[in-house]
Formats: C-alpha cells, structure tokens, sequence
C-alpha cells in the first residue's frame, strides 16, 4: 500500500510558475512509477507528466512540453512537478499517482494508488 500526499498547488497569473510535490510512503516497493495527472472543470482526468523512479525516464503530455518538468529526489520517494509559463488551461485539480510495472506511463489505468489532490488556478 503506498500513500500519496500533494502540496504546492495555488493561484497565479498566467505566464506565472508553481511547482508542486508529492511525498509517497507506505511500501518503498510498491511503485516503480510516479506520475501527476490532472482534472479540469468538465473535463476527464489526464495526464500530464510521469517518471520512472528506477531509470529516471519522463514522459509529459504534448499539451505541456517545454513548459512542465517532473523531477524525483534521490530517495526515489519524492517527485516534482515544476510548471512554468502557465496558462488559464492549466487550471485543474492535480493528483500524484503511483504504479508497479506501468506499461504505459500516461495511462492513469494502470495507476493504483492516489493522492487527493492539490488545486491549480491560473487567472489574471
């Protein structure tokens, strides 16, 4: 069981930067997979950008490469999620998740664990 806990969200105005993160515990073996996905009003969840803790490869959403940067730390316990050159499509809730031997990494089906989230508003 691994346990997922979000913080970092907030306001900002567009072309502002936040950086979110999220801390896992429980089971250290539990997930190979750490991701952030995120749900906008009326819209379905999606993914933004996930990492694999062991090898260290991302893989980002076209909607937010170049501008979004995900990062661990070195005890593989701890990701980021650094947002820069925001913009008001950006708001949404966002949600860590985690995940053992994810075949597709912005698939949130093969996720099982989550956070509860922590909220993004960009607004001028």
């Amino acid at each position: 069981q691994v346990q997922l806990v979000e913080s970092g969200g907030g306001s900002v105005q567009p072309g502002g930067s936040l950086r979110l993160s999220c801390a896992a515990s429980g089971d250290p073996y539990g997930f190979n997979c750490l991701g952030w996905f995120r749900r906008a009003p009326g819209r379905e969840r999606e993914a933004v950008a996930t990492v694999y803790v062991g090898t260290g490869i991302t893989y980002y959403a076209d909607s937010v490469k170049g501008r979004f940067t995900i990062s661990q730390d070195g005890d593989r316990n701890r990701v980021y999620l650094q947002m820069n050159s925001l913009k008001p499509e950006d708001t949404a809730m966002y949600y860590c998740a985690a995940g053992y031997r994810v075949p597709e990494p912005l698939d949130q089906r093969h996720y099982t664990s989550w956070g509860q989230g922590t909220q993004v508003t960009v607004s001028s």
